[in-house]
């Protein structure tokens, strides 16, 4: 007969054992601080390279080099030999014919190594990518998840060098003097593409999965859906711009609010075909570049005072700055028209684009994962 249990008698000696706060997050982080360390580098090398990039162009230096060797390339000319073998082959193409015909071999050298050392720069992005990207697959350190999306910025790093030589290729050829605008436009658009996913992978790494699920229940609909709007506008603007560099449209006309004294710059569709005058025509791009400006400046001031009535603080705040950007880019367009698009001035407009367009990104994420804060409004 079974013996009688008494009332409060345990049913069993072995409990379960009790889940941890944050487990979630010990089996599925990973190295997620080192990583993001190794992000931000490519990061400061993906910022770096557009730079170089930029003076690479102002000091039409890009087609100095006429030919693609991946590997073989690295390796710049050892000896005078070298040295005259890459200025004959220069001496081939139109620029050099046309344009560069008084350059003697000191003068070739001083463009030559503008482009070595933005591709050198290109290859050190990628190995850096991929050392970091196998180590850490190696040592099991990838959060679950991430390896996908730490592969596509290895992939789009290596189509950005088969887009950079698309772009190079389309100026060794024929009756052009300098790359194609539209591909420069691509070349640069995907740089934008890259830094803007290594900036938010980054963001993602800095919070702890627990925090990100929670925040995203408090997500801000409508500010994330106006800084998606925002940010791809701004990408237009960057677009924009790299066709104005790619024809040196920034020196066609210096005066401003005016162009040429009118609204309209003087014959704004003077070529044939019609659609050739929105890549080439000089005073068109500029046009477009402008009038995409103040576009983009009306859309940032209405941004800014719907953010203002946002209910967490901290993505005000981001998009207070994310505006206060995009305003002295403006200014610093405007200066960048009246003094010729001198290279400084050009150079310092170009990475302040980077910084808008990372702000403006840094917005979005705050209304996508809004930081805790207290019901006074503090974090």
């Amino acid at each position: 007969m079974a013996e009688k249990r008494k009332l409060f008698e345990e049913v069993a000696t072995d409990q379960r054992p009790q889940i941890e706060t944050g487990a979630i997050d010990r089996t599925r982080r990973g190295a997620r601080g080192a990583i993001r360390i190794w992000l931000g580098i490519l990061f400061v090398l993906v910022v770096l390279m557009i730079a170089v990039g930029g003076l690479t162009r102002l000091t039409d230096s890009g087609l100095s080099i006429t030919e693609w060797k991946p590997l073989t390339g690295a390796l710049p000319p050892m000896s005078d030999a070298d040295w005259q073998e890459e200025f004959a082959k220069y001496q081939q193409i139109p620029e050099f014919q046309v344009q560069n015909a008084w350059m003697e071999l000191a003068d070739f050298k001083s463009i030559y190594w503008w482009e070595w050392g933005h591709r050198q720069l290109g290859r050190v992005i990628g190995l850096v990518w991929a050392l970091g990207f196998v180590g850490f697959i190696v040592a099991r350190k990838v959060p679950q998840g991430w390896s996908r999306r730490l592969l596509l910025v290895g992939a789009l790093g290596g189509l950005q060098g088969a887009i950079g030589w698309w772009m190079v290729s389309s100026g060794l050829e024929g009756t052009m003097l300098d790359v194609a605008s539209y591909r420069l436009a691509v070349h640069l658009g995907l740089a934008f593409v890259i830094l803007g996913f290594l900036a938010w992978y980054m963001m993602l790494l800095g919070r702890e999965e627990r925090d990100l699920m929670q925040a995203r229940r408090s997500k801000d609909a409508k500010l994330f859906s106006l800084a998606t709007g925002w940010l791809h506008f701004t990408m237009l603007q960057v677009l924009l711009g790299a066709l104005v560099a790619g024809i040196d449209a920034g020196r066609s006309y210096t005066d401003w609010p005016t162009m040429g004294g009118g609204f309209l710059p003087p014959d704004p569709f003077m070529l044939t075909p019609l659609w050739h005058n929105f890549f080439e025509n000089p005073g068109l791009v500029q046009f477009m570049h402008r009038m995409s400006g103040y576009l983009l400046f009306a859309f940032g001031i209405m941004i800014f005072v719907k953010s203002r009535r946002a209910a967490n603080r901290t993505t005000a705040g981001a998009f207070m700055v994310a505006f206060i950007a995009l305003a002295g880019q403006v200014v610093l367009g405007v200066y960048t028209v009246i003094s010729a698009a001198q290279t400084h001035v050009a150079l310092t407009h170009q990475l302040l684009a980077v910084a808008t367009f990372v702000l403006i990104l840094r917005a979005r994420f705050h209304a996508a994962y809004p930081v805790p804060q207290s019901i006074r409004g503090t974090r």
